[in-house]
Formats: structure tokens, sequence, C-alpha cells
């Protein structure tokens, strides 16, 4: 009996949406590794690296190129992978696929929005940092940030009544495709 290929999923969303919330929750109920920008970013920062190579513009693509190399390591190694960052642009999209290719992996892409602003906004200003090394950002910072609209099929979870529909939602996906071991 050939064993399941492994799955790759990408949650994509602007800061404060509840990205991080969904991943716990969602590689929790299947056993899946969650690999968090956040965490490898912050990482980079506090260890002083970042700051001696000229900052994060001297490197900008660095966390999501270790994220991507240890997603690829993880799938084939058979487990899936729960990848949580803002993934907010065509190319980045596009690496993540890659990966996923090359890996004979499952992809399943989630857009994580929060449809009720206010709560957004309040989630964001009320936002603490849970890691040394990740400063977070305003509301004004998340407003402004560069977002490209999906161009291909994605499937939309909203997170402003909580998580608990959007894991029914991803779950019940992966049943469909046949993803996810657990």
């Amino acid at each position: 009996m050939l064993a399941r290929p492994s799955t790759l999923i990408v949650l994509s969303g602007l800061p404060g949406v509840g990205k991080t919330t969904l991943a716990k929750r969602l590689s929790a109920a299947i056993g899946a590794i969650h690999l968090r920008l956040d965490t490898i970013e912050a990482a980079l920062t506090s260890s002083g690296i970042i700051e001696r190579a000229g900052g994060w513009q001297a490197f900008p693509a660095v966390g999501y190129r270790i994220a991507w190399a240890l997603a690829h390591d993880h799938l084939v190694a058979g487990h899936d992978v729960v990848a949580d960052s803002v993934n907010p642009l065509a190319v980045t999209r596009e690496s993540w696929s890659s990966c996923a290719r090359d890996t004979g992996s499952q992809l399943v892409n989630i857009e994580v929005a929060c449809g009720d602003v206010e709560l957004h906004r309040s989630r964001v200003e009320s936002r603490e940092s849970d890691l040394t090394g990740l400063t977070v950002p305003t509301w004004e910072q998340v407003r402004e940030r560069r977002y490209e609209p999906w161009s291909e099929q994605v499937l939309r979870v909203d997170t402003a009544e909580g998580v608990d529909r959007p894991v029914s939602t991803v779950l019940s996906r992966l049943a469909e495709i046949g993803g996810a071991r657990k």
C-alpha cells in the first residue's frame, strides 16, 4: 500500500487576523508541524545577525528561505506542515507551491481574514509579542502593508467569530482531498 503524500497547508493573511491561533489549533488537530515565520525571523533578529548584516532590507527573504527549506525537509520526511506567515506576494506563494511540487506533497492554500475591521484593529492594537526579537506591527503598518490579491483558487476563512469554524472548514477540506494523517 502506498503512503499518502504529505500535506503542506499554507496560511496567509495580514498580521492580527488569527493565523497563528488557527495554525496552532490545526497543527494539534492533525498532528502536523507548525512552521511559524515569526519564530524564524525573531530568532534571526535576536541573534544580532540581521543587524550586523545591514538590516532586513539587506536580506528581505531570508526568513522565508529558511521556512521553505525546513518545510521541504519535514515534508520529505513524511510530516504534514502548517506554514504560518503573512505570505503577501505572488512570489512567496509560488515558492510554497514549488516546495509542495518538489516534495510530491499536496498543497492547501488558506487565506485567513478577520471580517470585522474593528475587531481586527483591536487585535492588532492590543497584541503583545510572544517572541524575543519580534516587534509586532501597528494598525497603521498593517493597513499600509502590501498584500497582493490571490490570482488562484484559495480556501478563505474568517476568524471574526473565533477559530472553531475555520478549523472545521480546513479539516473538511483536508478530508475531501485525503490530506492530513490524524
